[in-house]
């Protein structure tokens, strides 16, 4: 599991002002090129309260 802070530091760097609230606009667009239905996800779910995580769809 990923929390969102943890994606802003491995993503942006430590000295960066990023919102949590961006790493969830990415989440959603990465659901939608994945072709992830937001109802049901298959591949990236979200924890709620905590962040994501990924998931062996088969």
């Amino acid at each position: 599991m990923f929390t969102r802070s943890h994606i802003i530091e491995r993503a942006f760097g430590f000295d960066r002002d990023v919102l949590e609230r961006t790493v969830d606009a990415h989440v959603v667009n990465l659901r939608r090129k994945l072709g992830d239905d937001p109802a049901d996800p298959a591949y990236v779910q979200t924890v709620y309260g905590r962040g994501y995580r990924l998931t062996d769809p088969t």
